[in-house]
Formats: C-alpha cells, sequence, structure tokens
C-alpha cells in the first residue's frame, strides 16, 4: 500500500514519520538518530552530503556546509534576516534574479529550495528504506508565522526533492493534532514553539476530531540559533581584542564557539556549571594553537538569556488576547522544538500558564508525527481507501491587504481569520481617465503599507476611461488549506481580470522548479 510521510523541516533539526499500522512512526537513520540536522555539505566535485555525517563536516569544510537556510528559504535579499546571517555564517549568501538570497558553494549558486530540498530528499530516501517502498507523497510543516512567499518556496521544495505535497501544515497546528489523537477533548491548548530559528505560539480549541486555531502569534526573528548567539557573544566578550579579531576572520573558529554554546547549553538544563573548552581557536606567544577555556554557571546563562525568554511570552500575551483568554482558561500546553527543553524554557512557561507542560509528548518529534497523522488522512482521501480524519481549522498569521491612495493599506482579511477564506471588496479608480490600476499586496498591522511587507503586485489593463471614482475593480483575495494566496482584480464593466499567486517576489517560476527537479539532474 501505498505510504505518505510526515515532515517537520527545522532549521537545526528535521524529523521524519509514517502513519503504519494505526500509529505514527518515527524514522531514524542506520545509527539510530531520530532527529537528523537540517545541515547539507558539498564537496569539491558538489556531492552532497545530509543530516549528521554533513554535521560533523562544519568545522572541516565550513564554506561548504550550509545550515539554518530555513531561516532564509522564501526572504528577499535585502531583508534583516539576510542582513544577519551574512554577518554570522560561513557560506556566501549572494543575490538571484528575483531579488531571492541563494547560497554560493565553490564555484556553483543554489536556490534556498534547492539547498532545503536537499535534506527532504535525504529524509525521503530514509522513509524508503524503512518502508521498502517508494514515497512519492508528504505533509510538510512551517512555522505558523511563515508568509506566502515562505510556505510557496518550502513547497517548491518538496516538489524539487520529488515529493508531492499534499498539504502545508502549520507546526503548532501539527503539534497539537499529534497530542490530541484519539482523546475526546474539549478544551483550549496552547502550543508553545521554540525552534531553531522561529518562535511561535498558537491557541488551539480542541473539540472531538476537530482542532480549530483561535488565534496564533510569533517572532521570525527568535530561535535557538539566537540563544547560541548570546551566548558566544558572551564568551567572546572574554578574548582581548586581537583574538576576537582573528576568530571572526576565521569560519572555522566561529563555529567552533557556537559548537561550543550549543553544549554548555544544553549542559546547564541539568547541571549548575558548566565547562567549555574550545580547542585550537587562539596562538599563543609563538604562535602555536592553543585551546579557550571558561566556564559558566546557570544563573549566569538565565541572565544572559531572559531578555529572550521575556520576549516569547510578550507574544504569548499576543495570542491570548486574540483568542480572548487568559492563561487560566488554557487546559493543557504542549512543547516543541529542541530549545523547550532548556530548564529556564521549561520553568517560565509552568510558570506563565500556571501548569506544568504536558510530558506525553517528545518536544523534537511531536509536530512530524502530527504531519504523519494528517499526511496519512489526506492520502487516504486521495486514494478513496481512507476514512475522514481530524478536520483542521487554522488561520491566517497576518493580516493581507491592498495599497491605496495616500499611502495607506486596506485590509480585505484580518489575522486569525480561518482558511480557507475569499473575501472580496470593490474599490474605484483614483484619477480621471485612469485606464490600468496597479494592485500592490501587504502582508502585516500597520495602516500604512510602508509599514508592512510586500508581498507582490499585478496590473489590471485596459479599464474604460472614465472620470474618477466611476469604473469598479472588484479585489478578491483567496487563501486555500495551505495557507497559499490568490489575489484576483476584475473590472466590473467589461469582466476583464488580472490575478497572481503570490510567489513571484522571491521564489521560483513553475519551469524553473521543474528543471531544478533532482529526477532530472545527474547525481
Amino acid at each position: 500500500m501505498p505510504y505518505a510521510i510526515g515532515i517537520d523541516l527545522g532549521t537545526s533539526n528535521s524529523v521524519v514519520s509514517v502513519f503504519r499500522d494505526g500509529s505514527p512512526l518515527v524514522i531514524a537513520d542506520e545509527e539510530g538518530n531520530r532527529t537528523h540536522p537540517s545541515v547539507v555539505s558539498f564537496g569539491h566535485g558538489q556531492s552532497a552530503v545530509v543530516g549528521a555525517r554533513a554535521l560533523r563536516q562544519m568545522v572541516y569544510n565550513p564554506n561548504g556546509t550550509v545550515y539554518s537556510a530555513k531561516r532564509l528559504i522564501g526572504r528577499e535579499m535585502h531583508s534583516e534576516e539576510v542582513t544577519k546571517a551574512q554577518a554570522m555564517v560561513p557560506y556566501q549568501i549572494v543575490p538571484g534574479p528575483h531579488g531571492d538570497p541563494r547560497i554560493q558553494v565553490h564555484d556553483r549558486i543554489y536556490t534556498l529550495q534547492e539547498i532545503s530540498a536537499h535534506v527532504l530528499r535525504y529524509l525521503k530516501q530514509l522513509a524508503e528504506s524503512y518502508l521498502d517502498e517508494a514515497v512519492a507523497h508528504a505533509v510538510i510543516t512551517v512555522p505558523a508565522y511563515f508568509n506566502d512567499n515562505q510556505r510557496q518556496a518550502t513547497r517548491d521544495a518538496g516538489t524539487i526533492a520529488g515529493l508531492e505535497v499534499l498539504r502545508i501544515v502549520n507546526e503548532p497546528t501539527a503539534a497539537a493534532l499529534a497530542y490530541g489523537l484519539g482523546q475526546a477533548k474539549n478544551e483550549y491548548v496552547a502550543v508553545y514553539d521554540l525552534g531553531g530559528g522561529t518562535f511561535d505560539v498558537s491557541i488551539l480549541h480542541i473539540m472531538g476530531d476537530v482542532f480549530e486555531v483561535v488565534s496564533t502569534a510569533g517572532d521570525t526573528y527568535l530561535g535557538g540559533d539566537d540563544f547560541d548567539k548570546v551566548m558566544v557573544d558572551h564568551l567572546m566578550a572574554q578574548l582581548k581584542e586581537s583574538d576576537q579579531a582573528a576568530v571572526r576572520r576565521s569560519p572555522a573558529s566561529r563555529l567552533k564557539f557556537k559548537r561550543a554554546a550549543e553544549q554548555a547549553k544544553r549542559e546547564l538544563s541539568s547541571t549548575e556549571e558548566a565547562a567549555i573548552v574550545v580547542e585550537g581557536v587562539l596562538k599563543d606567544d609563538r604562535g602555536f594553537e592553543k585551546d579557550f577555556h571558561s566556564a559558566i554557571t546557570r544563573v549566569q546563562y538565565n541572565q544572559l538569556v531572559f531578555p529572550l525568554v521575556k520576549r516569547t511570552f510578550e507574544v504569548c500575551d499576543q495570542a491570548l488576547n486574540a483568542a480572548k483568554l487568559e492563561p487560566a482558561d488554557i487546559a493543557a500546553t504542549v512543547m516543541v522544538g529542541g530549545m523547550t527543553r532548556s530548564l529556564i524554557i521549561r520553568e517560565a512557561v509552568e510558570s506563565y500558564f500556571g501548569r506544568s507542560a504536558e510530558q506525553g509528548v517528545n518536544p523534537d518529534e511531536v509536530v512530524a508525527v502530527g504531519a504523519a497523522i494528517q499526511a496519512s488522512s489526506l492520502l487516504g482521501a486521495l486514494e478513496g481507501t481512507g476514512t475522514a480524519g481530524s478536520l483542521l481549522i487554522d488561520v491566517t498569521p497576518q493580516s493581507l491587504g491592498v495599497a491605496t491612495v495616500g499611502g495607506f493599506c486596506e485590509r480585505l482579511i484580518e489575522r486569525n481569520t480561518a482558511i480557507p477564506v475569499s473575501q472580496t471588496k470593490t474599490f474605484t479608480t483614483s484619477v480621471d481617465e485612469q485606464t490600468e490600476v496597479r494592485i500592490e499586496v501587504f502582508q502585516g498591522e500597520s495602516r500604512m503599507s510602508a509599514d508592512n511587507e510586500k508581498l507582490g503586485e499585478f496590473v489590471l489593463e485596459g479599464l474604460r476611461p472614465a472620470p474618477r471614482g466611476e469604473v469598479r475593480i472588484a479585489v478578491s483575495f483567496d487563501i486555500d488549506a495551505n495557507g497559499i494566496v490568490n489575489v484576483t482584480a476584475e473590472d466590473e464593466d467589461n469582466g476583464r481580470a488580472a490575478s497572481i499567486r503570490l510567489d513571484a517576489s522571491t521564489g521560483l517560476t513553475d519551469s524553473e522548479v521543474e528543471d531544478m527537479k533532482f529526477d532530472n539532474l545527474d547525481f
């Protein structure tokens, strides 16, 4: 029988799961690892190594090893996240023809979709090895706050990897689905998702087999990478200026400090103090390599990261306010992401919600498990062999609208609106004898267009010349179950219409995706 897999494509680590014989199973690699580093390392022959093997090559091949690609996918080259990444990562980030960031490794340039596709193909192959049959379908999860470009770019990555993506599902929704599997609940649940690159919190109302997202909020610039950076900055401040400059010039040394910070962070969840040794990153008076030694206590670490922890609860406040709920109304808290293993995070979450977090779900695996459950249900419906599964009612994380005269943004769909959804609003021409209108689409909460994120634009031509305000244009927004947005503008006089699927500003064309498919290339 055919199988569909669920994939949690994470910033730091990814997980693949399959629903088999009535229960979800997380698939391990040949070494027994159930979480797989989202790392791709390219040799000079451009052969790619993925996962744990690639992670081990980071220090020895820093310029050819790509990690944290999820933080860049679907973004524009001039975005804040890309600027921050350029200062931190050892590999080269260069502009692409669509204004998108791309990765240059040795003498070849890769799209972010191709990098993610390498990870997805690796997970696909693990599943095929475990199931002993080909796998063609998948559900892939993304942070709730991913915009349309990021969602479409993730879907394109799946296509390049040889997968038919049945649905893009928000990570918190998938986690809640795994938590509520087979339980006749009627309660509000908070999903606190702190991964490697992003933070999301979603409030869901679980009613039997119906999982309704009531609200969601997030911070796309907050994750485990940021906690590690705080620790690295603390360690670097202990060096004299000349040593700091030498470390910054060396990609391998920077990675060694990052790895040491990650290790200390993990140790401090179970010990009061962590010793830190970074091998071979300094020079003594005679020019020989020497190690960097330091130590940090749990109290010191908590003080360093407290501002980041506080930011997560500002986001929690937003989600609860949008749902018109208080922390006491939440019956269960589901923790997602490797950072939630940190003691300071667990204690802070329990203090905020006033109860212990759920212990029956693995924070590293729960998202992939939920994705596998949904994948099995969708494939069963597609094949006509399954019964109706759980109903997922998700929401759009940010408001959507169009630019109007005066630099304003007119919202058509408010944030936290249940999807799929369609909404139409009629506008008129703004100048006399106007024969075309430019539709600029924005995402965000500001009344001013310039303060929101522009997702795309298109032009409706052939309008009847007439005094301003006389020609009417109906603008329609349609958001499907994957969160992908389509916008249409129609001249109410003659029925002439133009539309856009908002994947062009930082994505790839359909033909480019087709050309990049791994099945079409000789690897």
